[in-house]
Order: C-alpha cells, then sequence, then structure tokens
C-alpha cells in the first residue's frame, strides 16, 4: 500500500512540473498573430497597421508626390498628416 501512495505522489510532481510547461507553450501560439497598432492622438483611435493600411500609406505618398519612407521613420508631423488624411480617405471596401 506504502508503494501505490508514492506511485500516485510521483505522478502528481509530475503534472506540476509538466503543467506551466504546457501553458507556456499555449501562450507562444497566441503570439504569432501579434498585429502592430499605431495609435492616432489627433483622432484618439488605433488602427492596425496590416496589408490595407500600407496600400493606403502608399497611395498617400503618391497623392503627395513623396517618395517612400517607412512609416515608423516619418517625422511626427508627416504621421500626424497621414492619420488626417486617412481619415478623410476611408477604404472603398
Amino acid at each position: 500500500m506504502h508503494r501505490i501512495g508514492r506511485y500516485i505522489s510521483s505522478l502528481f510532481l509530475a503534472a506540476a512540473i509538466v503543467a506551466p510547461t504546457l501553458v507556456v507553450a499555449e501562450a507562444k501560439a497566441q503570439e504569432a498573430s501579434v498585429q502592430v497598432r499605431v495609435y492616432d492622438r489627433d483622432h484618439r483611435d488605433y488602427h492596425n497597421w496590416d496589408d490595407r493600411e500600407d496600400r493606403s500609406y502608399r497611395r498617400y505618398l503618391a497623392e503627395q508626390h513623396r517618395s517612400y519612407r517607412a512609416y515608423q521613420r516619418q517625422h511626427y508631423r508627416v504621421q500626424r498628416h497621414y492619420w488626417n488624411w486617412r481619415h478623410s480617405h476611408p477604404d472603398r471596401d
């Protein structure tokens, strides 16, 4: 009877050690779909930076006769101007 108690205790100990590993593995699977969100201070809202937003950004640059420069590297005034333009030019979908 004493051996059965040790066996069951060993199983509980093993489960307690393995359980956090499974939880961490599940959390990493969710992190794979992390999106870039950009805050528009003037309009007080967030925008997901995805392919659709990138196309709009490139259209904005073409209309403004500017060469491409990554949004994150633009001066904050240009970023603010882009969001003002973006709110007046919604998607046509």
